[in-house]
């Protein structure tokens, strides 16, 4: 009898689609109808007679996001119809000097960063709580893997601007300081102090935050 491990490695082998982010196509394309409220794996797909050219197309990824943030960031996601059931999105990231995003997790993709403009420097964090890290330069690329934490910061005294590309539609966005001290309803604030080896009177000053 052959082992379950050859078993299991030929149905991923036969069966590649097992371990994409998002589920395989079954048409050419499925431009997103936004007058539909069905959802299934991504919105319902518009009548392929209607589509055209504007929906697998977008503008204005050239002009910066407001960074007047309390993290000094700004998220630009553009909507692009014809990426529906493709399992891709994308994004605009702008930073202030010194801008920061806060580390976070995407649960269900990887993602790949190109720095525009500036200096950033950009690391995640392996099983194994090693730090991955690097500073960036204009042009410069880096992958952060699906499901790991990880953070960019801008480290110039200009501001930066980095796209990125996710390798699904709904990457999932899971903010770690905003899930573990922002959640509703609370964890004990016990358990956090233990957790963090703080004074309770520590946990609800940073929950205050939040």
């Amino acid at each position: 009898m052959a082992s379950p491990i050859l078993f299991f490695g030929l149905l991923a082998f036969v069966f590649p689609s097992a371990l994409a982010s998002d589920p395989s196509a079954l048409q050419d394309f499925c431009v997103a109808d936004a007058k539909s409220q069905v959802l299934i794996n991504g919105l319902a797909c518009k009548d392929p007679t209607s589509v055209e050219a504007n929906d697998f197309s977008t503008s204005g990824l050239h002009i910066a996001g407001n960074t007047s943030t309390p993290n000094g960031l700004s998220v630009t996601a553009p909507q692009i119809p014809g990426l529906n059931t493709l399992g891709l999105s994308l994004f605009r990231f702008d930073y202030a000097p010194w801008g920061v995003n806060p580390p976070h997790i995407h649960h269900r993709a990887t993602e790949i960063l190109t720095v525009l403009e500036g200096s950033l420097e950009v690391g995640f964090v392996t099983s194994t709580n090693r730090l991955i890290t690097k500073v960036l330069q204009k042009g410069d690329v880096f992958v952060f893997p699906l499901g790991l934490v990880h953070y960019q910061r801008n480290v110039g005294k200009k501001s930066a601007s980095a796209i990125a590309a996710a390798s699904s539609q709904n990457p999932g966005f899971i903010p770690i300081a905003g899930a573990v001290f922002g959640s509703k309803p609370q964890i004990p604030s016990d358990v956090l102090a233990k957790a963090f080896q703080v004074d309770k009177n520590v946990v609800n000053y940073i929950r205050s935050k939040f």
